[in-house]
């Protein structure tokens, strides 16, 4: 916090600033962003159904322009289909699955959250907004969370994999823009570098 405080033209007042910050006492949703990471490795345990339902709720109360909601959110927590999506991703791509522990396309977690958006590109923004929801949501419910987009151009792009996407049930006029990984963290990566330098204030 401080460093993005630096970046402002009177060094006394932003250090002030991030005086009152530190001592303004604990913030869940600034918890919440700052401890976030793309959690690879999950644990079996499954997510209970109504943590995933809330997670939802919080992704759809994202803001949306002129309130269209553009989305299309469909929630698998169901092995036998993500078994199954897998074996097909594994029959086309022998070499990915032999990576040490793979068990599942989506990096083995056991439930995922399908986001799709309008083919013209008009809901890209909003749903990415959706998106960050969801994942801060899930931190706060002590998930871990992945954004995937390599298995999504598989799934949409893939032949023996349309019963999978068929199976979503999205809309004409839809494509699956990207997946989010949801389970129980396996493990608890350091925070990458961020470069504070890109934020700053025009006086």
């Amino acid at each position: 916090m401080a460093l993005l405080c630096s970046c402002g033209g009177n060094n006394g007042e932003t250090a002030d600033v991030a005086d009152a910050v530190a001592d303004s006492g604990k913030n869940e949703v600034v918890e919440a962003i700052m401890a976030r990471r793309s959690i690879r490795a999950y644990k079996d345990t499954p997510v209970e159904k109504e943590k995933l339902q809330l997670i939802a709720e919080c992704g759809i109360n994202a803001p949306s322009g002129m309130n269209q909601q553009p989305w299309e959110v469909r929630i698998v927590n169901d092995s036998t289909y993500i078994n199954g999506i897998t074996s097909v991703f594994a029959e086309a791509n022998p070499k990915a699955v032999e990576a040490p522990g793979f068990k599942n396309l989506f990096r083995n977690a056991p439930a995922v959250i399908f986001v799709a958006a309008p083919d013209d590109g008009s809901g890209n923004l909003d749903c990415g907004m959706l998106g960050e929801n969801m994942m801060l949501a899930a931190e706060s419910l002590g998930l871990g969370t992945c954004c995937l987009g390599g298995c999504i151009s598989f799934i949409n792009s893939y032949p023996e994999a349309a019963p999978y996407l068929d199976k979503l049930m999205i809309p004409d006029g839809y494509t699956l823009l990207y997946a989010i990984a949801v389970g129980y963290p396996d493990e608890a990566p350091e925070a990458k570098p961020r470069n504070a330098d890109k934020v700053k204030f025009i006086d």
